[in-house]
């Protein structure tokens, strides 16, 4: 067993197993994703990530994450123009984690404010979800500094200038004037309706 091995790494060793594998490992899969020796070592590991509130354990002691509310069932679709009537059968199952964070590791929350994005759909108090991994382009959504001052803006590159557009008209472009460093592309928006 590692010394440097913490409750919080090997909690992110087993989500990421779990995002690609839409399942949870098994002890002996266990055993070679945190390379150690043993399933006893496995569940000293798995004993302190249930006491961290990072997993639990079912009434049938399966492994299981901690916050099932981000695993949603997936029951049909429904149309956005004309009522028709939405099948109420189970056709999967979504974990908003997986399906808004595509890189967890670049990935980070930032609460908007301001309207200069409002015709982009993206409203004061919306939640976005910034990948700073992520290399802009042209027509993206960014954060970026300024020349000192923070912004959201569409990425516009037109030869070497970069400029920064607004997706409200009473704003007006921003060409940098001397910095320009981009933080992030904008990859999701969240938006809650009622408490």
């Amino acid at each position: 067993m590692k010394e440097t091995r913490t409750v919080e790494s090997v909690g992110k060793i087993i989500a990421r197993f779990f995002r690609e594998n839409r399942r949870m490992p098994t002890y002996s899969e266990m055993v070679g994703l945190l390379g150690v020796r043993s399933k006893s070592v496995v569940n000293f590991w798995i004993t302190k990530l249930v006491a961290a509130g990072i997993l639990h354990k079912d009434a049938k002691g399966f492994l299981k994450p901690a916050r099932p509310s981000f695993l949603l069932p997936v029951v049909g679709e429904v149309a956005a123009g004309f009522p028709s009537p939405a099948e109420e059968e189970l056709r999967d199952i979504i974990s908003f984690d997986e399906y808004l964070i595509t890189r967890p590791d670049s990935s980070f929350i930032l609460k908007v404010s301001g309207d200069s994005m409002i015709g982009e759909g993206i409203k004061p108090g919306d939640l976005v979800i910034v990948d700073r991994g992520k290399e802009p382009k042209t027509g993206d959504v960014i954060v970026a500094e300024v020349d000192g001052e923070w912004t959201m803006k569409y990425f516009r590159k037109k030869g070497r200038a970069v400029i920064l557009e607004a997706a409200n008209p009473r704003y007006p472009p921003v060409t940098p004037r001397s910095e320009l460093r981009v933080a992030g592309v904008v990859t999701a928006v969240i938006r809650k309706y009622h408490q």
